[in-house]
């Protein structure tokens, strides 16, 4: 049967800094490294032999995906990159730190834009540091300027549906290294969650969560790795 190993990439420079990333190409820090060669870690203690990665653009998912693949024992393993599995793309607030912007556009307004299912933040102006149009990454692509968690679904679901969903028809073992938001949208995807449960489901950093699945693709069983730094999952529906 087919199975999904969903990794949220390990802290990055910004998450130390406690600032909106969102598309910005930041780094791990080494508290990142530690935790994606201990997933990789779990992984290969768990026994599981992946057949295939799907990865982001953005180097703190890929290096991720590398550190946790080496520490598995796993590097020969082929990786797929596509920007449709970037974390979602914080419009206006990019760069900013979180709790100055909350001192200037008050708690309630950012975990508003922060935390809702359907509203975005203020949408990024074009042609300034974090304008990513002339980035060869996305050269063809049609940007988003801000995101929802809901229109990071939208972009997701397509390439869900149309490059992942057909290897784990195949019965292969694939592992997603991508974001906190992207990884959310698959398991809302997966786990039928509705739209108010979803902002409350969490996704540790570099804990590998464990999805065993039907022949139609359906949950039947789920656990993270690391049972210590698991979080809640949403019932298998």
């Amino acid at each position: 049967m087919p199975t999904l190993i969903l990794l949220r990439h390990g802290q990055s420079q910004w998450n130390l800094e406690d600032r909106f990333t969102g598309w910005v190409d930041v780094d791990l820090t080494p508290q990142g490294e530690a935790e994606a060669k201990k997933g990789g870690e779990l992984i290969k203690a768990a026994g599981v032999a992946v057949d295939r990665v799907f990865t982001s653009v953005l180097t703190r998912a890929i290096r991720t995906s590398w550190l946790a693949l080496h520490a598995a024992g796993q590097t020969f393993v082929p990786e797929v990159k596509d920007w449709r599995l970037n974390e979602r793309h914080y419009g206006g607030l990019t760069g900013l730190n979180k709790t100055e912007t909350a001192a200037k556009h008050g708690a309630d307004q950012v975990k508003v834009w922060r935390r809702s299912y359907d509203i975005p933040p203020p949408e990024l102006a074009p042609g300034g540091e974090y304008d990513f149009a002339k980035d060869r990454r996305y050269a063809g692509a049609v940007l988003p300027n801000t995101e929802s968690l809901k229109t990071t679904l939208v972009r997701v679901q397509p390439y869900w549906e149309s490059d992942i969903t057909p290897c784990l028809k195949r019965g292969e073992t694939l592992l997603v290294a991508a974001h906190g938001n992207s990884l959310r949208a698959i398991v809302k995807l997966l786990f039928q969650v509705s739209d108010d449960a979803i902002v409350g489901v969490e996704i540790p950093t570099g804990n590998p969560l464990v999805i065993e699945l039907d022949a139609s693709l359906k949950p039947t069983s789920a656990r993270y790795l690391d049972e210590a730094r698991a979080t809640a999952l949403p019932a298998i529906p």
